[in-house]
């Protein structure tokens, strides 16, 4: 079975020697020294201010907003993972979604402001598939109507914007260390912000609020082990490699796919891309089930990613996003992993080809 992504595993061995530096001291979690170094050097590799290295993708969202303050309405985007929306309701607060871009699918800018309300406290916006948002757009807004903005970067680790991490914007930008990512510790999650009295509030929120017996705040246990820094600090070298045999795989995609009727990403001006996901939208959604179907038929998975569009959840309050809908129901990501084979990429083509 192909599946529709992979895990980078580096070798075993190199896994084991960095992991027994920890084993050999008997020190396994609580800030141990294969985080302290992880950190260090995803903050020189991303090149940013503060960085915390986290349990995961999902708890880093829930800490930004706690340390923000946010207790009322967060403007945010229907076209993510559920996490982005549920964190927002775990924290107490409303989630009202503005429809997204029909080019990039992230949120669209144009229509936030009209969504402000006296209520509204933040923006929480995706920077779906590693597409940057309009953040120079965003930015202004924040800064009309005294609002803070949070990234979910989980797709954005390793792409820029203008020479600089996507990670750097926003008030705080967190990311998701998951094994399906470009860039993983088998379970993780990030928190960057440049604000250092902010950072603080996020470094006590990690480990329960306190330092020893001195207290500062309340806090959750979000820290990470040695075991899964080990394994970051094993993928981080590999990175560049990582990106170049995607990038071949992608443009291998371009190249392959009729242009029409399937709607492909495209390169942005001033943007680096780290190649994470290749989504295509389909006319409508039954060729996407019919595509998805003789794929799984021929051994190979992808996935409808995202769907269903969040404001279509009986959890959430509805707010009608047309062109999120329409995606969402007509999305799907193909297979793209770092040891996939140039063969299945054009196999993966062939089917799609001769369907529509």
């Amino acid at each position: 079975m192909i599946q529709v992504t992979k895990t980078y595993l580096p070798p075993f061995d190199e896994y084991s020697a960095i992991l027994k530096r920890a084993w050999s001291k008997g020190w396994i979690t609580n800030n141990g020294e294969l985080v302290v170094e992880l950190e260090q050097k995803l903050k020189e590799y991303l090149g940013v201010k503060n960085f915390l290295f986290c349990a995961n993708g999902t708890v880093v969202l829930q800490m930004a907003l706690k340390a923000l303050n946010i207790t009322k309405e967060v403007i945010t985007t229907p076209f993510s993972y559920a996490a982005t929306a549920n964190a927002i309701v775990w924290e107490g607060s409303k989630p009202v979604f503005v429809d997204i871009r029909p080019d990039t699918f992230c949120i669209n800018e144009e229509k936030i402001e009209a969504a402000i309300t006296e209520n509204t406290e933040a923006i929480l916006a995706t920077h779906v598939y590693g597409f940057p948002c309009n953040v120079e757009r965003i930015e202004q807004l924040a800064l009309k109507y005294d609002l803070k903005v949070i990234y979910d970067a989980a797709h954005a680790f390793g792409c820029t914007y203008k020479g600089k991490s996507l990670l750097n914007f926003g008030d705080i930008s967190t990311c998701s260390f998951h094994a399906t990512k470009i860039f993983h510790s088998v379970e993780g999650g990030g928190i960057i912000c440049n604000d250092d009295t902010l950072f603080g509030k996020l470094f006590h929120f990690r480990q329960f609020g306190h330092i020893y017996d001195d207290y500062f705040s309340i806090g959750i246990n979000a820290k990470n082990s040695e075991l899964h820094a080990a394994m970051g600090l094993c993928v981080l070298p590999q990175l560049k490699n990582i990106i170049y045999r995607r990038k071949i795989l992608f443009d291998l995609y371009n190249a392959s796919l009729q242009k029409d009727p399937v709607q492909k990403p495209f390169p942005q001006f001033d943007f680096g891309f780290n190649y994470g996901y290749y989504p295509v939208v389909f006319e409508s959604e039954n060729i996407l089930l019919n595509v998805k179907q003789s794929l799984l038929q021929n051994g190979i998975s992808a996935r409808r990613y995202f769907f269903p569009s969040l404001n279509e959840l009986p959890f959430f309050d509805y707010y009608p996003c047309e062109i999120s809908e329409s995606v969402s129901r007509r999305v799907l990501c193909l297979p793209l992993y770092y040891e996939l084979e140039a063969a299945d990429v054009l196999r993966v083509a062939h089917i799609i080809n001769a369907l529509i």
